[in-house]
C-alpha cells in the first residue's frame, strides 16, 4: 500500500534504497499536494482544512475503491491518473480567472461608491438650495396665504349658507305644492308629496342645524296631521258605510263582505282612502310615539301597527276600554273570560273582510303586511295593557289568579290554533312570563296541581289528560247546548207559540232556551239585593234619630271651635253603616256588593236630605257641622269602593253648599232665583256655585233654612 500511495502523481517506478528518509519525506509531501490539486470539484469528502491523517485515510479509501485487491486493475492508474492531470489543470485555470477577476470587481465597486459620492453631494446641495428658496419662497407667499385662507373661509360659509337656503327652498316648494294640491282636491298628489317631505327629514336627521330641523319637523307635523284627520274623516265615513265594525257574527253581517248598492264605487273609495293612508306610515312613525308596555314584560320587537289598521281598530278598541275599564259592571277581575272571549269574538267576525276586501289593498300596494294578523296584533295590545293592570290587583288571591292563567292558556291556544296568530307576536305569555307573576305562577302550581304524583312524567301525562278533557267538556256542552237550541226552536215553530222576531232570535243565538230561566234567577236577585239594602237601611235609620234632633239652629260658629270634630249624635248611625258595609263587603261577590252599596248610598243621600236637611233650619255653626259630619265623616265610608264617594250624595252635597255659601254669594244667589225664576240666568247661577242635580225651587227652600242672614233695616 505504501508503493502505491507512494506513486501516485508520476509513472510507477521501482522503490530505490539509497533514497534517503528526508528525501522520501520530501516527495511524500509533493505527492499529497498533489493529489489535493488533482481532487474532482464538488466532492464533498475533501475539504480546505483536512489534516494528514485524514488526507492519507482518505487515499488508501479512494485506492481500494478503485484498485481493490486485484492487481490487474492496476491498468486503470495511467487512465487515472491522466484525468486528475486534467482537473488539475482546470481548477489551476479557475484560481488563475478568479484571481484575476476579483480586483478588477474591487475596483469597478469603489469607481461605483465613488460616483454615488458624488451623487448624493450633488444632490444634498441641491436639497439646500431648494430648502432656502422654499423658505423664502413661503415667507413671501404667506400674506397670500392668509388673505386666501380668509376667502376660502369665507366662501365655505356662503356655500354653507347658499345649502341652507336650498334646504329650506325645497322645502317651502314641497310645503307650497302640498298646499295646492290640497286646494284642487288632488289628496294622493299631496300624500305623495308629504312622503317625499318625510326623507328629507331623515335626510336631515344627523344634521347639527338644530333649526333647520324644528321647521322642517314643525313643517312635516303640520301637514300630517291636516292630511291625516282629512283621510281618517273620509276613512271613518266610508267603514260606517260598510257598517264596521262587525260586531255580530259574520253570517248575520248585514253589508261587510256582501255586496250593496254602489258596492264597487264604494270598495273603490276603500282602496283609494287605505291607499294613500298607508303613505302618511313614515310621517306618522316619525311625528307619534307609540304606547308601549315596561321593558320588564320583553315584549318582542314589533313596527307599529299601519296607520289605516290603527283607524279601524279604533271603534273596537273605544268598546273594550268602556266594557273593561273603570266601573263598569262588564269589568269584574274575577272574569278575565269575558274580555278574552270578547276579543276573539272580534277577530273572528272581521277575518273575512279583512282577507277578502283589505288583503288585496295591501298586495296591490306591494305591502308585506298580512291584514289579519295586524288586525289580531292591536287587539292582543289591549289584552296585554288589561293583564298587566288587572294581574297586581289577583296576584295574591290564588283563586283568582289561578283562573286568570287557566283562562288566559285557553285563549292563547285557541288564538293561535284557530286564528294563526304566530308564536313571536307579543302575546299573553309575555305578560305571564314577568319575573314576579311568573314566580307566582311557579308557587301556585306547586302549591296545587298534580302535588300528590311521584314521578314528573306522571305529571306531565296527567297534565295532558286534563287538558284533553277540559277541551272534551267544552265540546260537549256546546253541542248539548246547541241540540237544545235546536229542538226547541222546532218544537216552537209547529205550536206557533213565538213570534216571528222571537223565532228569529233564538234561530240567531240572540236568545237562548235559558233565557226565563236565567230572567227568573236576575229577579230573585235583585229581590234578595233590596231586601238587604232595606234591612242594613233600617237600622242605620234607627241609629240617626238622635242625629235628626240635633241642635242645628244654635250650635257655635266654626271661629268659635278650636277645631271641628264629629258631632256626638253621628256616631251611633255611622258606626252601624261602616259594619254593614264591612260585613257586607266579605259576604257578597264584588259585583252583588257594588250594588247594594250604591243603592244604599242613594237612599241615604234622599234620607240625610229630607229628614234633617230640609225638617230643620241652620245657624252658620249648624250649616259648618253638616257640612263636616258629610264630607270628612259620611263620604270617607264609601272612598274605599270608589275615587268620588261624594257622586253619590248629590242632594247633601249641594244642600251643603248652599247651607254654607258666604253672605254676599247667598244674597246674590237669593236674588237671581227670584227675579228670574225658570229663566237660563238662574241655572248658570246655580252651576257657577256647584249646583247641578238640585232644582231651583230646592235650592230657594235651603236658602229659607238659613238664619244668619244679615238685618237689612227692613
Amino acid at each position: 500500500m505504501m508503493l502505491l500511495a507512494g506513486g501516485i502523481g508520476e509513472a510507477p517506478a521501482a522503490p530505490c534504497c539509497s533514497e534517503s528518509r528526508d528525501e522520501r519525506k520530501k516527495k511524500n509531501t509533493e505527492e499529497k499536494s498533489d493529489i489535493n490539486a488533482a481532487a474532482p470539484v464538488g466532492r464533498e469528502q475533501v475539504s480546505e482544512g483536512i489534516d494528514d491523517g485524514d488526507f492519507l485515510s482518505y487515499v488508501s479509501s479512494f485506492i481500494e475503491k478503485e484498485v481493490g485487491n486485484d492487481l490487474k486493475s492496476l491498468k486503470k492508474l495511467g487512465k487515472l491518473i491522466e484525468q486528475m492531470t486534467e482537473n488539475k489543470v482546470k481548477l489551476e485555470e479557475q484560481v488563475l480567472t478568479v484571481s484575476s477577476e476579483i480586483p478588477k470587481r474591487v475596483q469597478s465597486a469603489l469607481k461605483n461608491a465613488e460616483e454615488s459620492k458624488q451623487f448624493l453631494n450633488q444632490f444634498l446641495e441641491q436639497e439646500t438650495h431648494l430648502f432656502s428658496s422654499i423658505s423664502s419662497h413661503l415667507l413671501t407667499s404667506q400674506p397670500w396665504m392668509d388673505d386666501l385662507g380668509a376667502k376660502i373661509s369665507q366662501i365655505e360659509e356662503i356655500e354653507r349658507h347658499l345649502a341652507y337656503l336650498k334646504w329650506i327652498s325645497q322645502i317651502e316648494e314641497l310645503s307650497d305644492n302640498i298646499q295646492q294640491y290640497l286646494m284642487t282636491s288632488n289628496v294622493p298628489e299631496a300624500a305623495s308629496t308629504l312622503v317625499a317631505m318625510t326623507q328629507l327629514d331623515t335626510k336631515l336627521r344627523e344634521s347639527s342645524c338644530v333649526h333647520l330641523l324644528g321647521f322642517m319637523r314643525a313643517t312635516v307635523k303640520f301637514w300630517h296631521k291636516i292630511l291625516k284627520d282629512k283621510l281618517t274623516s273620509d276613512f271613518e265615513e266610508i267603514l260606517t258605510q260598510l257598517h264596521w265594525p262587525f260586531i255580530a257574527p259574520p253570517q248575520s253581517q248585514a253589508v261587510g263582505v256582501s255586496r250593496p248598492p254602489s258596492s264597487h264605487e264604494l270598495y273603490g273609495n276603500l282602496e283609494m282612502l287605505f291607499c294613500q293612508l298607508l303613505k302618511l306610515q313614515t310621517s306618522d312613525e316619525l311625528l307619534t310615539e307609540p304606547e308601549q308596555l315596561p321593558e320588564k314584560y320583553c315584549l318582542p320587537v314589533s313596527p307599529p301597527i299601519i296607520l289605516p289598521i290603527q283607524i279601524m281598530l279604533t271603534p273596537l278598541q273605544k268598546r273594550f276600554r268602556y266594557h273593561f275599564r273603570g266601573n263598569r259592571q262588564t269589568n269584574v277581575i274575577s272574569k278575565p273570560e269575558w274580555y278574552l272571549a270578547q276579543v276573539l269574538m272580534w277577530i273572528g267576525n272581521h277575518t273575512q273582510f279583512l282577507d277578502e276586501k283589505i288583503q288585496p289593498i295591501l298586495d296591490k300596494a306591494g305591502s308585506t303586511v298580512n291584514a289579519r294578523l295586524e288586525f289580531s296584533r292591536g287587539l292582543m295590545m289591549l289584552v296585554l295593557e288589561k293583564l298587566a293592570s288587572d294581574i297586581p290587583c289577583l296576584l295574591y288571591d290564588d283563586n283568582l289568579f289561578c283562573h286568570l292563567v287557566d283562562e288566559v292558556l285557553l285563549f292563547d291556544r285557541e288564538l293561535h290554533s284557530a286564528h294563526s296568530y304566530p308564536g313571536t307576536f307579543a302575546n299573553c305569555m309575555h305578560i305571564l312570563s314577568e319575573e314576579t307573576c311568573f314566580q307566582r305562577w311557579l308557587t301556585v302550581e306547586r302549591k296545587y296541581r298534580y302535588k300528590n304524583l311521584p314521578a314528573a312524567s306522571r305529571k306531565l301525562q296527567f297534565l295532558e289528560l286534563q287538558k284533553d278533557l277540559v277541551d272534551d267538556f267544552r265540546i260537549r256542552l256546546t253541542q248539548f247546548f246547541l241540540q237544545l237550541q235546536q229542538a226547541a226552536l222546532e218544537v216552537l215553530v209547529e205550536s206557533n207559540a213565538l213570534s216571528k222576531l222571537q223565532l228569529g232570535q233564538l234561530a240567531s243565538m240572540e236568545s237562548s232556551v235559558f233565557d226565563d230561566m236565567v230572567n227568573l234567577l236576575e229577579r230573585l236577585k235583585h229581590d234578595m239585593l233590596a231586601r238587604q239594602v232595606d234591612h242594613a237601611f233600617r237600622e242605620v235609620k234607627d241609629a240617626a234619630k238622635l242625629y235628626k234632633k240635633e241642635r242645628w239652629l244654635s250650635l257655635p260658629s266654626q271661629a268659635e271651635q278650636a277645631a271641628m270634630s264629629l258631632s256626638s249624635s253621628a256616631c251611633p248611625f255611622l258606626v252601624t253603616l261602616r259594619d254593614r258595609l264591612l260585613q257586607l263587603g266579605q259576604q257578597l261577590c264584588f259585583s252583588l256588593f257594588k250594588m247594594f252599596w250604591q243603592t244604599l248610598a242613594e237612599r241615604l243621600d234622599v234620607y240625610i236630605y229630607q229628614e234633617v236637611i230640609l225638617a230643620n233650619h241652620f245657624n252658620e255653626g249648624g250649616a259648618a257641622q253638616l257640612q263636616f259630619d258629610m264630607t270628612r265623616n259620611l263620604f270617607p265610608l264609601f272612598s274605599r269602593y270608589c275615587k268620588r264617594p261624594e257622586n253619590y250624595f248629590k242632594h247633601v252635597k249641594e244642600a251643603c253648599i248652599v247651607l254654607n255659601l258666604n253672605i254676599g254669594s247667598a244674597l246674590l244667589l237669593k236674588d237671581v232665583l227670584q227675579t228670574s225664576s225658570g229663566q237660563p240666568p238662574a241655572a248658570a247661577a246655580m252651576n257657577e256655585v256647584g249646583i247641578y242635580k238640585l232644582a231651583q225651587q230646592d235650592v230657594e227652600i235651603l236658602l229659607n233654612l238659613r238664619t244668619n242672614w244679615p238685618n237689612l233695616g227692613k
